[in-house]
């Protein structure tokens, strides 16, 4: 089997580097059988998706370069939160590539639980987008009881008016704007 290991560290300038994980992420490889396809490093906040060596791991994923990715843990994998990195891990396993923690034995999708470790992070993964609902729903819940109004905002016919016989005029939709206080988008929307 091919393996893709991947690395990060948070930072270039604390004298922090993934050597001591890649040691050891070759040392797990070659025990358990894999041979090593290449090796992603990234030195930057585990925070966002658009770290230069995780998305080539994606690309190559998805090209089928690899059947396997083993990291340190899943935060060295990413830091996104939950949502974001169970869909980091879907998306591997969308494309075929199953994927191994080397210090959470119980992130590994390459055994016999596979289907039930892929399940458990989908079900996590709906869990938070329910959870991400129901913090929605109580924010405008909040916002309601002080009395703000939700939705589009209704348009006075009477401005509607104005608008247009300005437009009329040869007036342009930014000087109506500014001079009835509304957005020239709004103008164009509505004298046109």
């Amino acid at each position: 089997m091919k393996a893709a290991i991947y690395a990060r560290v948070s930072t270039r300038d604390k004298g922090q580097d993934t050597e001591n994980q890649l040691r050891e992420l070759r040392t797990f490889a070659e025990r358990l059988g894999y041979s090593i396809y290449k090796e992603y490093t990234d030195q930057e906040s585990g925070g966002k998706a658009d770290r230069p060596q995780f998305q080539k791991l994606f690309q190559d994923a998805h090209q089928r370069r690899f059947n396997v990715v083993l990291f340190w843990a899943l935060d060295r994998f990413s830091r996104e939160g939950v949502t974001e990195t169970l869909n980091h891990l879907q998306k591997l396993a969308s494309a075929g590539v199953q994927f191994k923690s080397y210090t959470e034995q119980y992130l590994d999708s390459t055994g016999i639980f596979k289907e039930a470790i892929i399940g458990i992070i989908a079900a996590i993964a709906k869990q938070e987008r329910v959870r991400l609902g129901e913090r929605t729903k109580a924010g405008l819940a909040k916002t309601l009881a002080k009395g703000t109004k939700l939705g589009r905002p209704v348009v006075d016919p009477e401005i509607v008016e104005q608008m247009k016989r300005l437009k009329a005029a040869g007036i342009s939709d930014r000087a109506i704007g500014k001079a009835l206080g509304i957005a020239a988008a709004s103008v164009k929307k509505y004298a046109s």
